[in-house]
């Protein structure tokens, strides 16, 4: 179900959540910046989930075929295969059609919603210096 764009926050386009049947959260982190991902990665495994970092969309791919990540946090400006392209295949392999995949990316949200489809992601969290409220949103994910 869609919800309404344009939040002044982290914002949910679709209802989809992760039943996670008391295992640690997979989460997987793709952003070209490498030290980015790793750091985020490093951060959100202090919430006790089991966070991976991935750098382009096709090791993105590769990665979540195999490790069936419940929540995927997608960065949309990369070069090669961009966030968009990323999520769309991800979304349409039946191996991780299932994650919960949020747009973490400096674009504003219009934007996001402009280059993609809601189908292909289920939120939207805008990169800042304050990972709180990307950690409190990525906990809504979890039913």
């Amino acid at each position: 179900m869609l919800r309404h764009p344009f939040s002044s926050g982290p914002n949910w386009w679709v209802d989809r959540r992760v039943n996670l049947c008391q295992e640690p959260a997979r989460i997987l982190i793709v952003d070209d910046f490498e030290m980015g991902a790793l750091g985020l990665a490093e951060y959100l495994s202090l919430e006790g989930w089991n966070c991976r970092a991935a750098f382009h969309g096709s090791d993105a791919i590769a990665v979540a075929k195999v490790w069936h990540p419940h929540v995927i946090v997608m960065d949309i400006s990369m070069p090669n295969l961009d966030g968009v392209e990323t999520a769309h295949t991800l979304r349409n392999d039946p191996l991780t059609k299932d994650s919960v995949i949020i747009a973490f990316t400096a674009l504003d949200e219009r934007e996001v919603l402009r280059r993609s489809d809601y189908i292909e992601f289920d939120g939207y969290c805008q990169k800042g210096p304050i990972l709180d409220a990307l950690t409190a949103f990525i906990r809504t994910a979890f039913s």
